[in-house]
């Protein structure tokens, strides 16, 4: 097996290889000759297996027993292992599945309508009458996923554009991505928004030409919310579920949701009297112990909830198995986002004198989300898009890694977005304390016209930036999409090429190879839930979490990368998706 030329030394620089964990190629040859009798659940063969080891090995065929990598190596595995499935990759890519370090994971329910790829304002409007008649006049209409960067008329949906499409009915939409939302007349009556109604603690209210309300709210989309009729979880179960399988279409086997909660406990345990209908850990593990192999494996964010609570809840980040299990606390926002866009940055707004956004916490605030958790043993993964927000959250972790969990500690805290890149000597802080980055390289695709439209040009080019944290500064890169969109093909395209939508390449110097690009969305993505030595490799004794593609992403020219598409996706040895029989639903896509 081969190494490709120049990656070890480009691996090493970034300072990843050392922390992935498995067997070497050498390794994978010994287990071959030992385990030759093995009868095999699967064999794959005749194809390109792209390893993502240490080395970046290449081999061709691979063996799985028990949902696990039995031996990995070349020709000889067909003889050696008879296997009661076989399956003839006929010349295509066998790579390790994706891990998406930061998803949420949608529910709908009957009153929303799905905006995801709608591509004009018309477009929403007709979903939106069309759900109006459905439901009737006073029903409350609601949905999620609009992007002006799609729409044909690219401008926001406004209060007018609404009322057009449903006079008779409140409606609130918002925005892919979740920090605005846009409402008609009647949603801002029954809100009771007004010209003099002040903006929000940490939100804006945004007006027209004569200072009325145009309907868009920036973060505090609960202001229309809370008047809508309440969801239950009982009712978006499904949809949960539904959303979770449309992943599997996309090669993504492992996933970080950063929407749950710990609501449902008892109360005085952490939980509340009335939970809200966010996904928990007790509910994705009645979905996933009826489910079994058939979902990507499962971590939840869980929003930090108080003091109180956090103290007396008994489990912290770690706990459950290798199909669900709790991440951090997270994703709690330090700041905004740009598709508010309300991030916390340390200059103004490109032609906004005064405004930098917004963060949501105080200084001393932040310190104790972050102590309380950190004194209950709790890993960190907080929100940080801009530059400010970055610096006040490296200052908090700092400050809590040194005095409460200690420099030998394997803490693996890590940044979430970490979309402007801030000062160096916030970076070299990061570097000396082990704080990592959960990224979204695809950002710079979907936002490209939000970050020219409010960010100078430096912080334009070095927006989601990759090289210069991994490779000047040694931090530890892991990628996710947050929606936007999901696919992990836009991430590996955008963090390769630096291309915008438009096709205009911004900040040239932080790209990485494919193989680099590869890896921060496949082995990297365990690292930050302890589980590098388990899964994220094609590599003797782990989880057999692999995806066949249909075209090499190794040798196509970087153009291509946005048409890959995934054949075949194997949780646990156990195929989950083929794409010659069909997809799930794949609306996030």
């Amino acid at each position: 097996m081969k190494t490709r030329s120049g990656l070890r030394s480009s691996i090493l620089l970034l300072g990843i290889a050392a922390l992935t964990a498995g067997c070497t190629s050498s390794d994978q040859g010994a287990s071959t000759g030992q385990d030759a009798a093995v009868q095999a659940d699967l064999l794959l063969y005749g194809g390109k297996v792209v390893t993502v080891d240490n080395d970046f090995s290449i081999a061709s065929a691979v063996a799985v027993k028990d949902g696990k990598i039995l031996a990995v190596g070349g020709a000889e595995l067909a003889q050696q292992y008879p296997a009661s499935q076989r399956l003839d990759l006929k010349g295509r890519v066998l790579m390790p599945g994706f891990t998406d370090t930061h998803i949420h994971i949608r529910t709908s329910a009957r009153r929303d309508v799905d905006l995801i790829n709608v591509k004009s304002i018309r477009e929403m409007q007709e979903l939106v009458r069309a759900k109006a008649q459905e439901l009737g006049p006073g029903e409350w209409i609601t949905g999620y996923g609009w992007d002006e960067a799609l729409f044909a008329e690219k401008r926001n949906p406004l209060r007018g554009d609404l009322d057009a499409a449903a006079p008779d009915n409140p409606v609130v939409l918002t925005r892919a991505g979740g920090h605005s939302s846009v409402g008609n007349s009647a949603a801002i009556k029954i809100a009771g928004i007004t010209r003099t109604t002040p903006d929000p603690e940490s939100g804006l209210i945004e007006r027209d030409a004569k200072g009325e309300p145009n309907g868009i709210i920036r973060e505090r989309s609960d202001l229309y919310l809370r008047h809508a009729p309440p969801k239950k979880w009982e009712d978006l179960r499904d949809s949960y579920v539904a959303s979770l399988k449309a992943l599997l279409p996309l090669g993504i086997t492992s996933v970080m949701d950063a929407s749950g909660s710990i609501d449902d406990e008892p109360v005085g345990q952490g939980g509340t009297a009335e939970p809200s209908p966010r996904v928990t850990y007790r509910r994705a593990r009645e979905i996933y112990d009826r489910m079994g192999t058939d979902l990507p494996r499962l971590a939840l964010y869980i929003s930090y909830p108080g003091l109180e609570r956090i103290n007396a809840y008994p489990n912290h980040t770690g706990y459950g198995d290798d199909r669900v299990r709790i991440g951090p606390i997270g994703e709690t926002a330090v700041d905004g986002g740009f598709t508010g866009p309300t991030a916390w940055t340390l200059v103004d707004y490109k032609g906004m004198p005064g405004f930098r956004g917004k963060g949501r916490f105080k200084d001393e605030e932040l310190q104790e989300i972050v102590d309380a958790s950190a004194k209950r043993g709790w890993q960190m993964g907080l929100h940080a898009i801009g530059d400010a927000a970055i610096v006040q959250t490296v200052g908090a972790y700092s400050a809590a890694l040194r005095n409460i969990v200690g420099p030998q500690k394997d803490h693996r805290w890590f940044l979430d977005h970490f979309t402007i890149m801030p000062p160096e000597a916030t970076m070299k802080t990061m570097a000396e304390d082990k704080i990592l980055i959960a990224q979204q390289p695809n950002f710079t695709y979907n936002l490209e016209d939000r970050y020219v439209q409010t960010l100078d040009d430096t912080r334009v080019q070095h927006t989601n930036s990759v090289a210069t944290p991994a490779k000047k500064f040694g931090l530890f890169v892991a990628f996710g999409s947050d929606n936007l969109p999901i696919g992990p093909m836009v991430g590996i395209y955008t963090a390769v090429t630096r291309k915008g939508m438009s096709g205009k390449v911004y900040g040239a110097e932080e790209a990485v190879s494919i193989e680099e690009a590869i890896r921060m969305y496949t082995a990297n993505g365990p690292y930050l839930t302890w589980e590098e030595g388990t899964k994220g490799t094609i590599e003797a004794g782990k989880l057999a979490d692999m995806i066949v593609l249909d075209s090499d992403p190794l040798t196509i020219p970087p153009a291509r990368l946005l048409d890959v598409k995934v054949d075949t996706t194997i949780i646990g040895g156990k195929i989950v998706y083929d794409r010659s029989v069909g997809a799930p639903d794949a609306r996030h896509e």
